[in-house]
């Protein structure tokens, strides 16, 4: 049965419906679905019956987000604003009324950093090699993080040698993925196991790359990873997109670039939204805080902003 928090989810992850055909196909009160969106008013539940009716004819199911999307912030090459993507891609989705999991699979702990989260007493690599399930801190209402830190580079080869070591993660993400919208995942900056383990427990992964010939070059090699991946282990693995990440618009070797890259990649598709070098995302580093929580008004936010709804509806 169609519930309030279903419908919701469904109208955000579609934002091209036509709202005001839908209201009335079904009957019901014009503006009801938009309030409920922009003012956050219930809609009455004697109206979810004909509206469960009437989506289902533009692709709504039962089914519908009832397991999140698993998506991996993966390029084993460094500085290239992975963290930083997952932090800010992850609480725009939250704030889009998705419930969010970040999984810090990156042992420098940056991510578990950012929402104050130092020395974790239980993290990730605890629950890869052992029976407990993955430890979640709530850092909002629907966001939710699973931290490590520097035990995991200690820890790391006695994963890899583990029987089954590339599924743990996904056996212990299949456990929670009916409480949560999506799962992002901040990989490492390599090619190892953790970053293997990521790439088999998702659906898809997205791509970030700055627009330099050494962060260009290197990524074919990561592509390849993907590839085989997808051969032997996780047919399902998809590469969602590619997001232009430390871009100065106006240098003419960044645009030559993306020019080069969308050729070379035409077959990915590249998402619209582009996130800039900007002096507010490194001051958001610096202090710990999401760009939402630093400067809500800035261009950085707006951008992550525009990329997380990018990364719903396509």
């Amino acid at each position: 049965m169609l519930s309030q928090d279903k419908l919701l989810r469904f109208l955000r992850a579609k934002p091209a419906l036509n709202l005001s055909q839908i209201e009335k196909e079904a009957g019901i009160p014009l503006k009801t679905l938009h309030k409920a969106l922009s003012e956050q008013k219930d809609i009455p539940a004697k109206h979810l019956p004909v509206l469960e009716a009437t989506l289902r004819k533009y692709g709504y199911t039962d089914s519908f987000s009832e397991k999140a999307k698993v998506i991996s912030i993966v390029n084993h090459k460094g500085g290239v604003g992975k963290t930083t993507t997952t932090i800010n891609v992850g609480k725009a989705l939250s704030l889009l009324g998705n419930r969010v999991l970040l999984v810090d699979m990156d042992s420098q702990g940056n991510l578990s950093q950012c929402f104050g989260i130092h020395v974790p007493e239980e993290q990730v690599i605890d629950a890869l090699l052992g029976n407990t399930g993955l430890p979640m801190q709530a850092i909002t209402e629907n966001l939710y993080l699973t931290p490590s830190d520097i035990r995991m580079a200690y820890r790391e080869s006695e994963l890899a040698n583990s029987i089954g070591a590339d599924r743990r993660l996904t056996l212990k993400l299949d456990s929670v993925r009916d409480q949560f919208d999506y799962i992002l995942i901040d990989c490492p900056p390599s090619l190892g196991i953790c970053t293997t383990c990521s790439l088999v427990a998702s659906d898809y992964c997205v791509v970030p790359i700055q627009p330099e010939a050494s962060a260009y070059h290197g990524v074919e090699s990561l592509f390849n990873r993907i590839a085989e991946v997808r051969t032997y282990i996780n047919p399902a693995l998809t590469v969602k997109g590619i997001v232009f990440t430390m871009v100065h618009k106006n240098q003419s070797v960044h645009k030559s670039m993306m020019t080069h890259i969308r050729d070379s990649y035409r077959n990915f598709h590249i998402y619209d939204a582009i996130i800039e070098v900007s002096t507010v995302i490194k001051q958001s580093q610096v202090a710990k805080e999401d760009l939402f929580s630093y400067s809500p008004k800035s261009s950085s936010w707006h951008q992550y902003h525009q990329l997380a709804t990018e990364i719903m509806t396509v």
